[in-house]
């Protein structure tokens, strides 16, 4: 779990800046893939090219055998897809701790302009809307469209069910080879179970998407109402005059 722990580290602060589905899709980011896989998946697979036994001493059918059943194993795969998936994350996570620095920036002279900080407070816990609302939902798509994509790539490259049973007839192999792995059935539970994951954070991340499409226009139904009540009050409060600072009011509301 050790090599795993920066990406974590990373992913963890990730947490503080989502919403409540997004935490409990790190959740199963941290639980049901790295920690498992840094746990598990290794030792189920270990090293199978030497496990794997064919009905042949053929120098280097082995080799070619295993190579053509799996152009890549499953550890390294998932590994790939745990990287890819989490990669749209931190490039949100980068955004906002630009936004936070530049908004700490501005609450440090503060006194020599008008702007105020827009997203984040002084305790440094970010509001997701306007730019940062765009960056989130783009990385959730990109997510969903990766994983599915590594969903697909996961089937066409070996399917979902361990086969007991490979046929090979390359060369150097002298005729048509069968060879056998080990454990097949375990293997297949373990693979099962990561698709199942998969499936799991493509659901996720696609209620997320409609949490904050909700959120988003709940948010602007609110804006509206105080909109619509602030210019009814304000000519009565100002002569029928918004002044500037009434402007900014009613574009910050």
């Amino acid at each position: 779990m050790g090599e795993w722990g920066f990406l974590s580290s990373l992913l963890n602060k990730v947490q503080s800046h989502s919403t409540v589905i997004g935490k409990v899709w790190l959740t199963v980011l941290f639980i049901f893939r790295i920690m498992i896989l840094g746990a598990g998946a290794e030792k189920v697979w270990g090293d199978e090219q030497s496990q794997m036994i064919c009905n042949t001493k053929q120098p280097g059918c082995k080799n070619v055998c295993y190579d053509h059943a799996f152009p890549i194993s499953h550890i390294r795969f998932w590994v790939l897809q745990i990287i890819f998936i989490s990669s749209p994350t931190l490039i949100y996570l980068g955004h906002v701790l630009h936004v936070i620095h530049e908004e700490n920036k501005l609450r440090e002279h503060r006194s020599d302009i008008v702007k105020v900080p827009k997203y984040s407070d002084d305790s440094g816990h970010v509001q997701i809307k306007g730019d940062l609302l765009g960056n989130y939902m783009t990385s959730i798509i990109f997510r969903i469209l990766l994983e599915v994509g590594f969903i697909v790539g996961q089937y066409y490259l070996y399917g979902f069910i361990m086969d007991p049973r490979i046929v090979c007839s390359r060369a150097p192999c002298p005729f048509t080879v069968e060879c056998y792995m080990s454990r097949p059935t375990e293997k297949t539970i373990f693979i099962i179970f990561m698709l199942v994951v998969s499936c799991i954070s493509v659901l996720l991340n696609v209620t997320e998407i409609f949490y904050l499409a909700c959120l988003r226009s709940a948010r602007r139904k609110s804006k509206k109402t105080v909109a619509s009540t602030a210019i009814t009050l304000h000519p009565l409060l100002n002569g029928g005059i918004l002044t500037k600072s009434d402007k900014m009011s009613l574009h910050d509301a």
